[in-house]
């Protein structure tokens, strides 16, 4: 039985059906329980927190292993993480697959990238089997980032991103949670290239059929333009940073993951948008 965090969300929620699909069983943790899928062998189990050890152990209890989504961004983001891997190795879960960030550092420019590896080196050490799965930046996050005005702006110079698709991402921790020879192993997983968010914008442009631009800005005019939404600084700097750290060059490799765990080509710019015309809707007039 495999145990699906997040699965009231994108990510988590594509596991738990790919799962369902393979005939495996479920057990279905998310902070909404109306919002967890309901498919065949599928238990769901909602809890409120990951810091709440006694609702994560009796979510875990009897898992063979635990897909850990990341919690959304917060200051003790590390701490919950933490808590919900010793909740996981309380109950006996004997394999934990988490997903990570590209870049994953303690000097990692993208501020949110150094919360993923302290939270590595809490479950290196945990004693329990595990796998790391080191997402790139998402495909949808790239229309996301285009303002009704048809600007996508921020600091990352002519910096490449290899952003991939969540059904990529999703298809290959499938194949780590399903299959053996993946314990101990850091897996980086990209889309097929690197591009600049200019070439980004111009394969946006196309699909939206409206003009739509990348603006380069200095990472002062990036906290100026950013200070509008009101949000704390530490998720500011969160944003900011994800550009910085493009132009920096931390997530340009590109990983063959996809293709080798998967046996399909991972999903390019234009092929998430062909998918997914909801991405860009908004810019659509």
């Amino acid at each position: 039985m495999i145990a699906v965090t997040g699965a009231s969300g994108h990510l988590g929620g594509l596991v738990a059906r790919l799962l369902s699909a393979a005939g495996r069983r479920t057990r279905l943790i998310g902070r909404s329980a109306a919002r967890l899928p309901v498919l065949p062998g599928a238990v769901p189990a909602p809890v409120t927190d990951y810091a709440d050890p006694a609702s994560m152990g009796r979510a875990l209890a009897g898992a063979d292993a635990v897909l850990l989504v990341s919690a959304t961004e917060a200051p003790d983001r590390v701490a919950r993480h933490a808590a919900a891997i010793d909740a996981a190795v309380a109950a006996g879960v004997p394999r934990i697959v988490y997903v990570s960030f590209a870049g994953a550092a303690p000097d990692a420019t993208f501020t949110y990238a150094r919360d993923h590896w302290h939270t590595e080196q809490h479950l290196a050490s945990a004693g329990v089997a595990y796998t790391i799965l080191r997402d790139n930046l998402y495909l949808a996050g790239l229309p996301a980032m285009v303002d009704t005005d048809g600007v996508l702006r921020g600091p990352a110079g002519t910096g490449r991103v290899a952003a991939v698709a969540h059904e990529d991402v999703a298809a290959v921790a499938t194949t780590v949670l399903t299959g053996d020879g993946f314990d101990g192993r850091t897996y980086d997983v990209t889309g097929p290239e690197a591009i600049t968010l200019a070439q980004a914008a111009e394969t946006i442009e196309r699909f939206a059929g409206r003009p739509v631009r990348y603006q380069p800005e200095t990472e002062e005019q990036a906290y100026a333009s950013r200070a509008r939404y009101g949000a704390p600084d530490w998720e500011v700097a969160g944003w900011v940073s994800s550009y910085l750290a493009i132009a920096a060059g931390e997530l340009s490799a590109v990983s063959t993951t996809v293709p080798d765990l998967t046996g399909y080509p991972a999903r390019s710019l234009a092929d998430f948008l062909a998918e997914h015309p909801d991405s860009y809707r908004h810019l659509v007039r």
